[in-house]
């Protein structure tokens, strides 16, 4: 697929970090750009920066996620690219005792369920209303009518102590990658995921120097953080190489996390 003026996308979590990043890659190169978001604030003086269109969105809500891609499409077209970016993460044991008095405690069954509904189903529900629009488009020259980009992680595979929630959520992410790229496939919509390791995204420069210099150092090479326009960069090959189709690709390090 040509990244050009003719291309519109549109990037869920697309106010900050990783689909901030890609949002601007995707304008540099022209494309009309919408960004889903939860942020009003950041996401509308980001979209006014890049000249594309915000939605306010929450991705576990039908309703949210319809109002969305019909003011996106109201405002730059049917989109032919979709980059999911939205997401949270959290670190709860599964069950555990407390220090102070061994008070037995497990997961909060309610934060377990949120990680899913946002990670997992709410990221389903963008690529299905998504494809769904795609499917009114003609292919272009090279046979593609769309492109879909997930966001899983490395905690997919090496999921870290605390993080049964998140790495079942991102572990889900990767696991459709491949049935829903072959429910597409037929009509030339082509759908990948990438699974970052420890990227410098918002959350991630909160934390204290010293923690953030450690976890670079973890990394074997580079020994730093990624940066979230090297995340920008992979997908923008996913949209640009029509033969990138059903694949989960690390982007990493070739970091391996450690149980904790």
């Amino acid at each position: 697929m040509k990244l050009d003026a003719s291309i519109a996308a549109v990037v869920t979590g697309g106010a900050s970090g990783l689909g901030e990043a890609t949002a601007r890659a995707l304008a540099a190169h022209g494309v009309k750009v919408a960004l889903f978001d939860l942020n009003e604030e950041k996401g509308t003086a980001l979209a006014n920066e890049l000249g594309g269109v915000f939605c306010k969105v929450n991705v576990t809500s039908d309703a949210d996620v319809d109002a969305a891609f019909a003011k996106s499409r109201a405002a730059i077209g049917q989109e032919r690219i979709l980059v999911n970016c939205a997401g949270i993460a959290n670190a709860i044991k599964t069950a555990s005792r407390a220090r102070e008095d061994g008070a037995i405690k497990h997961f909060p069954l309610d934060a377990y369920e949120k990680v899913i509904q946002i990670n997992l189903i709410g990221t389903f529900r963008c690529i299905a209303k998504s494809a769904a629009g795609m499917l009114t488009l003609a292919p272009l020259e090279d046979g593609d009518r769309g492109v879909i980009i997930s966001t899983a992680s490395v905690a997919a595979q090496d999921g870290q102590v605390g993080q049964a929630a998140y790495s079942a959520s991102k572990a889900g992410v990767a696991g459709m990658t491949l049935p829903i790229a072959r429910d597409l496939s037929p009509e030339g919509i082509r759908v990948n995921t990438i699974l970052p390791g420890i990227f410098a995204t918002p959350m991630m420069k909160a934390m204290p120097d010293n923690v953030q210099a450690a976890l670079g150092a973890s990394v074997p090479f580079p020994k730093r953080l990624g940066d979230p326009g090297e995340y920008a960069s992979l997908a923008l090959e996913m949209c640009r190489n029509g033969y990138f189709n059903g694949e989960c690709v690390r982007l990493d390090g070739a970091i391996r996390m450690s149980p904790r």
